[in-house]
């Protein structure tokens, strides 16, 4: 009996130390899970120029990118972009990074912030500032210059909440009101105005504040 004993306990050991090798090889360990845990959880909020939204902190690695993301090549690198967020391979996994200066990109991130500086536009969101270069952008030093969150006087508009809306809920009010009126009006004033002469750039300016107001308004907020 002690022998039975002993062989099944030499049995379990050695199924234990299979499972064990198993989980070691297949790269799913205790840290390594708390590594991927820990990465959805420790962000922070990008509160300059009033941009308040959240983001994952940089530095941390995840195992997979996110389902939809786009892929840019810079100088031989290739970099993943999902929601404002920027991954650079690691191994076999994915680091979140601060993108290169000078890469380019055909799209600007989702709830992005306006600023200008010294007249001109820049767009800013996750602590990284691009510009408009030809057919898209590209990642630009930070401005050394001083940096005016509100547009030129002719496109000033001043919002308040009627309905004490959160900042985060505000800025995705004001984007998503943004879209709707570039939608219906066919004007986008983030971008340059081109050859288009400026008594027609006028005319869509003000077609587009209008319906920015009426956007605004159905929401609960008052427009100045």
């Amino acid at each position: 009996m002690t022998h039975i004993h002993k062989k099944n306990r030499f049995l379990v050991l050695g199924l234990m130390l299979a499972l064990l090798s198993g989980v070691i090889l297949s790269g799913w360990t205790p840290a390594a899970y708390a590594d991927d845990r820990g990465s959805r959880h420790r962000e922070f909020r990008d509160s300059r120029h009033r941009h308040d939204r959240y983001y994952p902190a940089r530095g941390q690695v995840i195992r997979e990118l996110p389902r939809h993301h786009r892929v840019v090549v810079h100088k031989g690198t290739r970099f993943y972009f999902s929601g404002g967020v920027w991954f650079r391979p690691q191994g076999p996994r994915f680091a979140i990074v601060v993108p290169p200066v000078g890469l380019f990109v055909p799209f600007l991130p989702p709830y992005f912030t306006t600023i200008w500086v010294g007249g001109v536009l820049y767009y800013y969101a996750n602590e990284v500032y691009y510009a408009h270069r030809g057919d898209g952008y590209v990642v630009v030093e930070p401005p050394n210059k001083e940096v005016s969150e509100a547009p030129p006087a002719a496109d000033q508009m001043f919002i308040y909440p009627r309905l004490g809306q959160s900042e985060q809920k505000q800025a995705d009010d004001r984007y998503e009101c943004h879209l709707w009126a570039k939608e219906q009006t066919g004007f986008d004033p983030t971008q340059p105005p081109g050859s288009t002469p400026e008594t027609q750039n006028a005319q869509k300016r003000a077609n587009y504040q209008r319906a920015m107001s009426a956007c605004l308004d159905g929401r609960g907020y008052t427009v100045k």
